[in-house]
């Protein structure tokens, strides 16, 4: 019987298939020699805080996130409401205690309201305001109204009076109009004077005169002073009671 010779490949050799095998079981060797440590007390507290940590943290993050979404919308429009506010405020100008677009609202003693307007107005102390361009709009008995104009004013809050000077213009909608250099307005009693000529046209005629005096409430208009009168029918339901008193 022929012994047949050993199966033999010529790209492996003891050698080469000896090294990975060396290199293994020095890896094993040093996998049984590390001691694995437990963890102390003081790492476990660590762990278990982080991990307490975590577990509320994370449901708060996610409760956040739906709440920002939730409101959102709201936000959002609050935004925009302060971005419109800060456009109003540019457009008024402060500047040494000038006020641009001033606005002042009140009431007169039979509760009727006003609202005085100036270009600007420049607070001094804490009562006076100096106006430039003054108008008032006022609400009066029986539902009738009066706009005033003029090129400057001096408006007394705690007093409510306001002194206008420079081409004053009275117009009241039933059609009464006056023209005077300056008035004198009382804003709580809505009594309004002149001391200079005034120029007055309406449904009772066309009057001159050296002065005049107005009573809002008692629907009262008194001329005195010499002047001109030219008076003709009253067609409106509620004419104002004219007279004049001429002083020689």
């Amino acid at each position: 019987m022929t012994d047949k010779p050993s199966p033999h490949r010529e790209d492996f050799t003891h050698k080469q298939g000896s090294e990975p095998l060396r290199k293994l079981d020095a890896l094993r060797k040093a996998a049984f020699q590390r001691v694995r440590r437990p963890p102390t007390p003081k790492a476990m507290a660590r762990r278990r805080s982080r991990l307490t940590l975590a577990k509320w943290a994370l449901p708060s993050l996610a409760g956040v996130l739906l709440a920002s979404i939730a409101i959102w919308p709201e936000l959002n429009h609050l935004v925009h409401q302060d971005r419109a506010i800060l456009r109003e405020m540019r457009q008024l100008h402060i500047d040494s205690g000038a006020m641009e677009h001033a606005v002042y609202r009140d009431i007169d003693s039979h509760n009727h309201p006003y609202t005085l307007t100036a270009q600007t107005a420049r607070q001094l102390g804490d009562d006076r305001i100096n106006l430039n361009h003054p108008e008032a709009d006022i609400m009066l008995p029986r539902g009738e109204w009066m706009h005033i104009r003029a090129d400057r004013g001096v408006y007394l809050q705690h007093e409510q009076t306001l002194n206008l000077d420079g081409h004053v213009v009275m117009y009241r909608n039933d059609g009464t109009l006056l023209n005077t250099p300056s008035a004198d307005m009382d804003m709580k009693q809505q009594v309004i004077t002149t001391h200079e000529w005034v120029h007055a046209e309406g449904p009772f005629g066309t009057q001159d005169a050296q002065s005049a005096f107005l009573d809002q409430e008692e629907n009262i208009v008194q001329f005195m002073g010499p002047g001109l009168t030219n008076r003709f029918n009253d067609l409106t339901p509620h004419p104002p009671s004219v007279s004049t008193n001429k002083r020689p």
